[in-house]
């Protein structure tokens, strides 16, 4: 059962996905191994970011000015206005045009949610864990973009570039090494972001899941921290979350299709999150530099 809102979020992301892939497809065709998923960084935020869209259009206006702080005026007009942000970024970066632009505004938007919204949960309610990973969640969100931004500033303004790919270097590696030690403590949460949802009872070993990938986002976490091999982690980490997307969250998306609207929109959110998640990471090894030995440690 579909609502227009999910109709239109669904229909968004695979639009976004096709045009994004067509765009790239030259550069997809030429790359090799690692850097085959790498070049999907920046579609794959694209396309989460479409999927992201509607639901601020369509049914969501209400629940999302709900999250703007108290303080700030015209609280009906933010949802719309960031829904028009979310899709001139998704635009932006599939057609590869002002992506400099695009992803340093991103990058400041995901960082005024992290303060705006995140951070007073964070200091109202220190002991849950849960607002602590929305924060470092859309902080990674941040890097990525930031790091994006980066790599397309690096001729006009390096000494800028080399700090916004520190930020988002930071940022997902933090938050990789945070989300690893909530694996480890929460083994049976679906993985990931580690949020609310439990793996499905149709999950063989599910433990075994949440270890696995607790595992590769602590080696990652301290490789981009400490900035050992960095590239490599952040693409391990943006092939994690790939792999997540895929399953087990677009396959509990798949099997939803019966269930109610608010469920619906609930595995959308998930699986928009999740390849998020994974595009910040994958935008971050697409800014960071092969060699990693050869760059002077910040």
């Amino acid at each position: 059962m579909l609502s227009s809102t999910n109709y239109w979020m669904g229909l968004a992301g695979l639009v976004y996905l096709f045009a994004g892939v067509f765009v790239l497809r030259k550069d997809i065709s030429a790359a090799r191994g690692w850097d085959k998923l790498i070049t999907l960084g920046c579609v794959f935020i694209a396309v989460s970011l479409a999927i992201f869209a509607p639901e601020h259009f369509h049914g969501g206006p209400t629940y999302i000015q709900d999250m703007a702080p108290s303080w700030m005026p015209a609280r009906w007009f933010w949802p719309y206005f960031v829904g028009c942000a979310l899709l001139a970024a998704a635009t932006s970066l599939t057609a590869r045009k002002f992506v400099r632009v695009s992803s340093t505004l991103l990058a400041l938007m995901f960082s005024l949610f992290v303060c705006m919204i995140y951070l007073p949960s964070v200091f109202a309610h220190p002991g849950n864990r849960f607002v602590w990973i929305f924060a470092l969640r859309d902080l990674s969100f941040a890097g990525g973009a930031g790091a994006l931004a980066g790599l397309h500033s690096r001729d006009s303004s390096p000494q800028q570039s080399k700090w916004m790919i520190l930020f988002g270097r930071i940022a997902i590696g933090i938050a990789a090494i945070f989300f690893a030690v909530q694996h480890f403590l929460h083994p049976k949460f679906a993985p990931g972001v580690p949020l609310e949802k439990m793996m499905p009872s149709w999950v063989p070993f599910p433990s075994v899941w949440g270890y696995l990938a607790g595992a590769i986002l602590l080696a990652g976490g301290f490789g981009l921290v400490l900035n050992k091999q960095s590239r490599m982690a952040a693409a391990s980490i943006g092939a994690l979350v790939t792999v997540l997307t895929l399953f087990p969250y677009l396959l509990i998306l798949i099997l939803a299709h019966g269930g109610s609207v608010p469920q619906i929109n609930e595995e959308l959110n998930y699986v928009a999150d999740t390849l998020l998640y994974a595009g910040a990471a994958l935008a971050l090894a697409s800014a960071l530099p092969r060699d990693p030995d050869r760059v002077e440690t910040t």
